[in-house]
Order: structure tokens, then C-alpha cells, then sequence
């Protein structure tokens, strides 16, 4: 008795069957991007989680240094 050699599979062929995704899989990730993206190009509408105005102030003091570069 001859024992059975495992062999590989073939690859796939160019011209088989493709994988299509929903129409969600392919908007929702590029909505939430282009959100995030709106956010950090526009932050002067973001407003701070806090009311303290010293956390405010060192906040935009660091924007500041990372937009225009430190003197």
C-alpha cells in the first residue's frame, strides 16, 4: 500500500471569480477619513472639551509652535 503525497494547490488564475464587497465596506471607511480629515485641516471650529482657559491657551500655544515652527 502506496501512502497518498500531498500537493499543493493551484494557484488562482487571473480570470476567476473576484470578490466583491458591499457598497458599506467602501463608504463608510471613506466617510469617516474624509470626516477626520475636515477636522484637522479646519480645527479653529473645534472647540475644547474643557472650560478651563489655561488648557485653552496651551493648546493653541502648541498648534502655534507646530504650524509656524518654534522662534
Amino acid at each position: 500500500m502506496s501512502a497518498r503525497t500531498h500537493t499543493r494547490p493551484h494557484p488562482a488564475t487571473t480570470g476567476g471569480v473576484g470578490v466583491r464587497l458591499p457598497w458599506w465596506a467602501f463608504v463608510l471607511p471613506m466617510l469617516a477619513f474624509v470626516a477626520l480629515l475636515l477636522m484637522i485641516l479646519n480645527p479653529s471650529d473645534a472647540q475644547a472639551a474643557t472650560t478651563d482657559p489655561a488648557l485653552t491657551h496651551l493648546f493653541e500655544l502648541i498648534q502655534q509652535a507646530l504650524l509656524h515652527g518654534m522662534p
